[in-house]
């Protein structure tokens, strides 16, 4: 006996693409390396000198953090960045030496500062190498807390499992 009915052909095609869109979700999407990974955190190392350099770096791990193949995985990735060595003199307000063109690209890291602490990214700097850089703390954009040692928080996140991802 022949079934023709076309709601028994939709519920057959629902039920594949259902099927297809399960497999997808386990699998990571496009991303082989993601497979069978049920959580993500990582911890970025922020050291970059170049205003539109660091810029760059941040605007690719806020465009990472809401990715789709990191969103199928979790609602809730675990991100932090920490800023060590000369990164912390583009997260001040003081902006005094620098070029036009440079101050509106720190302009800009300040805007992806807040735009990721909104999002739940934790942002950490490094008040050692702020102090030897001479970074007034309090000229810190206010979203990224101040820690002593940038190493000893990557070090504990990395422990906790947090990947560690250079940006530099």
């Amino acid at each position: 006996m022949k079934c023709t009915s076309p709601a028994v052909y939709r519920v057959f095609v629902l039920s594949v693409l259902l099927s297809l869109l399960a497999a997808a979700h386990a699998s990571g999407g496009e991303y082989e390396a993601l497979n069978g990974v049920n959580n993500i955190k990582a911890v970025f190392d922020v050291r970059a000198n170049a205003p539109k350099t660091v810029w760059i770096y941040l605007d690719l791990i806020h465009k990472t953090f809401k990715d789709r193949n990191i969103k199928e995985i979790t609602d809730k990735p675990e991100f932090a960045v920490v800023f060590i060595g000369p990164a912390v003199k583009l997260i001040s307000t003081n902006t005094e030496g620098f070029t036009a063109e440079e101050k509106e690209m720190i302009g800009k890291i300040a805007a992806t500062v807040s735009a990721m602490a909104s999002d739940g990214i934790k942002l950490e700097i490094c008040m050692y190498a702020a102090n030897l850089m001479g970074v007034d703390p309090a000229s810190i954009l206010p979203e990224i807390k101040q820690v002593e040692n940038g190493w000893i928080s990557m070090i504990g996140l990395q422990a906790r499992g947090y990947a560690l991802v250079p940006a530099y």
